[in-house]
């Protein structure tokens, strides 16, 4: 079963620590998120492959948005 892993606030993505077919396990870091002048880390919810990244370094993004799929 798919998880969509989100993103709890608006801000910019910083960096994205893993590719597609990478395993990870629940609360393994995916990715930075800078928001209100702070960096907050963004994790697996589940652990499982990551199957999907929609999101790069750079990207402004809105609450709620899909940052990857893992199943």
């Amino acid at each position: 079963m798919a998880t969509e892993v989100t993103v709890p606030m608006v801000g910019k993505i910083v960096n994205v620590l893993v590719k597609v077919g990478d395993t990870v396990n629940e609360d393994d870091q995916i990715a930075t998120l800078e928001a209100m002048k702070m960096e907050m880390p963004l994790v697996a919810p589940v652990s499982g492959v990551i199957k999907e990244i929609r999101v790069a370094p750079g990207d402004e993004v809105e609450t709620d948005a899909v940052l990857a799929i893992i199943e």
